[in-house]
């Protein structure tokens, strides 16, 4: 399978985020994707924060306690204060789209509640019409990270990360 990020389009305005910015837009993630009950798919090699915007974007949706990544299970179920469930994927270790019914995709995909999805790239044609694709990426500097957000399908516009924040 491969490990190729998908190609965004480029008018979807990337930004350079430092660590503690990334973490604040995150938040904002959160809060705009449980109100569209968003399904978010997160690109990126290894190390670049897709870990990290799922955790802000959990803290910003109130989710307490410890948000670790699902990547020896697959998915894990977050809650917010008010009960509403936030769905967590990684896909790093899927050897095959097709392994994505055996741990309960298409359910997944009908869930409530916003949906985060690591390696979204491993799901391939599965992934719904309507998300929003966020892609990061390393930058000349070791602190900073390259950050590009868009709609895709009928999904409503996503939170813009800050522009120059750093």
């Amino acid at each position: 399978m491969s490990q190729e990020s998908v190609d965004l389009a480029p008018t979807d305005d990337p930004r350079e985020l430092d660590e503690q910015s990334l973490q604040i837009w995150g938040g904002e993630l959160g809060r705009a994707a449980i109100e569209a009950d968003a399904f978010v798919c997160l690109y990126g090699p290894l190390g670049a924060g897709k870990s990290t915007v799922v955790r802000a974007a959990c803290r910003g949706m109130g989710v307490t306690g410890a948000i670790t990544s699902p990547t020896f299970t697959l998915l894990i179920r977050h809650e917010t204060p008010d009960g509403r469930p936030v769905w967590h994927a990684d896909l790093y270790r899927l050897d095959t789209p097709g392994l994505l019914v055996d741990a309960g995709w298409p359910e997944l995909l009908e869930a409530e509640g916003p949906v985060f999805v690591e390696w979204a790239e491993r799901a391939a044609d599965w992934l719904p019409a309507d998300r929003w694709d966020v892609e990061l990426a390393f930058t000349m500097h070791p602190e900073t990270r390259r950050v590009s957000i868009r709609s895709v399908g009928a999904a409503p516009p996503p939170p813009w990360p800050p522009e120059d924040p750093c």
